[in-house]
C-alpha cells in the first residue's frame, strides 16, 4: 500500500481538482511510518473473544466507572475475553453515546484517558467511530448554526420539499430536522436516527480531514480496533437510496489504506446491519458487487448480522433448519477476514437479515412468541409503510424463559445459542448482560424513552457481584435469579476453555455443518490438519435427541433437550468432551 492509493481514492471520492487540493493536507496529518512501527497484530485465533460493554455499564460509588469496569472484569474475566469493545465513551446528548459531542474527551462521568490505558494493558480495546453522525450540542454544529466560516457545509442540508422518497430508512422520523440559525435562517439537516444526531457531510474535504485526525487519534490511544458505526449511510446523492454508495466503500477503502500505509495494527469492524449480501460487500474486493465501487480492500471483520435472528427462531421454534442451510452457504474467508458472531448486543436483534432465510410465516409466529415473552419491536419506514425493524430484548429472556423450567435448564437452553455462535467460524463477541446472565430490565424503556433500554441497565456491582458469588451464599439466599447468573457464567467459562484449547476452532479452520433429520440440532464439524477436530452439537427441540454424525470414532450422542455436546476427537478415539 502506497501514496498512489490514497491519491487515486480521493480523485474518486472528489474529483481530481479537489483530491490535489487535499492531498497535501492529509498527507501532513498521516505523516510517515516510523521506523519502528509494528507489524501488522490483525490475526485473530481460537484463543480470542469480545466482550461488549459500556464504560459505566457497572454502578457504584468511590472510583470511577471505567475503574469500576476494569476491577470487575479482573475478578470475573479470567482469561474468556481479549478484546473489550468500549462503547462511545465521549460526552454525548442522547443514544447512550452515540450523539458524540467531543471525540477528542472522554465522558467526565465514567473517567478520563488514563481509564482507558489502564484497560489496554489487560485487553485488545474497541473503540467506536461515530461517523456518520454527531450531536446537535456539538461545538461543530454550534458553529454551523453561526454561519462560521469552515463550518457552513459540515452537515448535509436540502431543501424544506426535499424528496426523499428513494432514500433507504432504519427509522420512521423524518428524514429532514429544521434548525434555526443565527442569522434567523433556517437549515433542514440530514437526521439520519433522530432529530439529536445529525448527519456529517462529507463532500466537503475538511469533514473529511478532521475525521482522519479523529481516526489516527483512536490508534494512537490503543484501539486494536474500530467498529465504523452506521457506515452504510455515510455517503448522501439524490435520487439514490444514500446507503451502501460507492463513495462509502470508497471511504473504507481510504481508511484501510491510510491503516496499511503506517502498518498500524489495527483491525477495521463495519457495522451494516443490513441483509447479508450487502453486509459482506464491506469486505471489499470480489465481495463487492457494485461494478462502479473501486477495487481494493475495507473491513478486515463484518458483523454477521443475520446470526442473532436466525439462533433466535431456531431457540423460540425448536426449528434450526434455517440456520443450518444459511451457515451451510457461508463463504469460506481468505486469510485476514473474519465474522463478528454475536447474538445479544447494546442494540436490538435487527430483522432485516433474516428476510428470506425464515419462512415469513414461520418467523411471524417467532415474533409473537417474542412479544410473549416481553419483547419489544422498533419500526422503519418502507414505501408501503413502517414494518419491524428490530427486536428490543433480554436475550435471555426470549432464549432461555423462566417457564421452561429449573435455573439449570434455563441456563442450558441460554448457553446452547451462545455455543452455536462459537462454534462458527470467526470472532465469538458476547454483551455484557448476556455473559452475567441479566433479564430485561422492563422499567428502562419508560424510564429513559426508548425501546433499546430494555437491554442496557446499569446494576449495582455489588449486587451483580452478589448474584455471581452463588457457592458462598446460605441456601436461605439463593434466588432462581442469582443460581441462572452463577450457572450462565460458569457455562461461559467452561465453552471459552474448551474453545481456546483446540485449534480446530481458529477462522481459518475448515467447518462443516452436519445435517439431522431431528429439526431442533444444530451440529458443526470443525477439523484441524495438526490437532484435535472438533464436534459441536446444540440440540434446540425440548425433548432429548440421540444424534448420529457419522464421524468415526464417534457413535451415537445424546444430547438433552435444550443442551449442548462438544466433543474433540482424533482418529484414536474421543480425547474430551463438554456436554452441558
Amino acid at each position: 500500500m502506497n501514496k498512489n492509493c490514497i491519491k487515486e481514492l480521493l480523485e474518486f471520492i472528489y474529483g481530481k481538482s479537489e483530491a490535489d487540493a487535499i492531498l497535501p493536507p492529509l498527507l501532513e496529518i498521516i505523516g510517515e511510518p516510523s521506523a519502528g512501527a509494528p507489524v501488522e497484530q490483525r490475526a485473530i485465533t481460537n484463543k480470542d473473544a469480545f466482550l461488549i460493554c459500556y464504560g459505566d455499564m457497572l454502578a457504584g460509588e468511590g472510583e470511577t466507572a471505567l475503574a469500576r469496569l476494569g476491577r470487575f472484569l479482573s475478578s470475573w474475566n479470567r482469561g474468556a475475553f481479549s478484546f473489550l469493545h468500549l462503547l462511545p465513551f465521549h460526552p454525548y446528548s442522547s443514544d447512550d453515546g452515540f450523539s458524540v459531542i467531543d471525540y477528542y474527551k472522554i465522558d467526565p462521568c465514567l473517567g478520563g484517558w488514563n481509564d482507558v490505558d489502564e484497560l489496554g494493558l489487560h485487553f485488545k480495546l474497541v473503540f467506536d467511530f461515530v461517523v456518520n453522525h454527531g450531536s446537535v450540542q456539538s461545538e461543530w454544529f454550534k458553529k454551523f448554526l453561526a454561519g462560521e466560516e469552515g463550518y457552513r457545509n459540515w452537515y448535509c442540508t436540502r431543501p424544506e420539499n426535499y424528496d426523499c422518497s428513494k432514500v433507504f430508512r432504519p427509522r420512521t422520523h423524518p428524514l429532514l430536522t429544521t434548525f434555526e440559525k443565527e442569522d434567523g435562517t433556517t437549515a433542514n439537516v440530514w437526521t439520519t436516527f433522530s432529530a439529536d444526531q445529525v448527519d456529517y457531510d462529507f463532500s466537503g474535504t475538511e469533514v473529511l480531514l478532521e475525521f482522519i485526525r479523529i481516526f489516527l487519534n483512536y490508534c494512537r490511544r490503543g484501539a486494536r480496533m474500530l467498529r465504523l458505526d452506521a457506515i452504510a449511510f455515510l455517503w448522501k446523492e439524490d435520487g439514490t437510496p444514500c446507503v451502501h454508495h460507492p463513495k462509502t466503500h470508497a471511504f473504507v477503502q481510504l481508511l484501510r489504506a491510510i491503516a496499511d500505509y503506517l502498518r498500524l495494527p489495527v483491525i477495521l469492524l463495519t457495522e451494516t446491519n443490513v441483509p447479508h449480501r450487502d453486509n459482506i460487500s464491506y469486505f471489499g474486493g470480489s465481495f463487492v458487487l457494485d461494478a462502479s465501487v473501486p477495487a481494493g480492500e475495507e473491513a478486515h471483520m463484518v458483523y454477521n448480522f443475520a446470526l442473532p435472528p436466525l439462533v433466535l427462531h431456531a431457540a423460540v421454534s425448536g426449528n434450526a433448519v434455517p440456520l443450518r442451510k444459511w451457515a451451510a452457504a457461508l463463504p469460506a474467508l481468505p486469510a485476514g477476514k473474519y465474522f463478528l458472531n454475536f447474538l445479544a448486543s447494546h442494540d436490538g436483534v435487527g430483522l432485516g437479515p433474516a428476510r428470506g432465510l425464515i419462512d415469513d410465516s414461520d418467523f411471524g409466529k417467532t415474533l409473537e412468541k417474542a412479544k410473549e415473552r416481553g419483547a419489544l419491536i422498533s419500526m422503519k419506514s418502507t414505501p408501503a409503510g413502517p414494518v419491524p425493524y428490530e427486536l428490543n430484548c433480554s436475550w435471555a429472556d426470549m432464549v432461555a424463559p423462566v417457564s421452561l423450567g429449573t435455573a439449570e435448564v434455563q441456563a442450558r437452553a441460554f448457553l446452547a445459542t451462545y455455543a452455536a455462535a462459537l462454534s462458527l467460524p470467526g470472532l465469538p463477541a458476547v454483551y455484557f448482560h448476556s455473559w452475567i446472565g441479566s433479564r430485561a430490565w422492563k422499567e428502562g424503556p419508560q424510564v429513559l424513552g426508548y425501546n433499546r433500554a430494555i437491554n442496557r441497565e446499569k446494576p449495582l456491582i455489588d449486587t451483580i457481584e452478589k448474584e455471581l458469588m452463588e457457592k458462598e451464599l446460605t441456601e436461605k439466599e439463593l434466588t432462581e435469579k442469582d443460581s441462572f447468573r452463577s450457572l450462565v457464567m460458569d457455562g461461559f467459562r467452561k465453552l471459552f476453555n474448551f474453545r481456546s484449547a483446540h485449534e480446530a476452532f481458529n477462522p481459518e479452520a475448515p467447518c462443516r455443518i452436519i445435517d439431522s433429520k431431528a429439526e431442533g440440532i444444530f451440529a458443526v464439524h470443525r477439523s484441524s490438519a495438526n490437532a484435535d477436530d472438533v464436534l459441536c452439537v446444540q440440540n434446540f427441540s425440548e425433548v432429548e435427541v440421540r444424534f448420529d454424525p457419522v464421524l468415526p470414532p464417534l457413535g451415537v450422542i445424546t444430547v438433552a433437550a435444550h443442551g449442548l455436546v462438544w466433543i474433540a476427537f482424533n482418529s484414536g478415539g474421543i480425547r474430551r468432551e463438554l456436554a452441558i
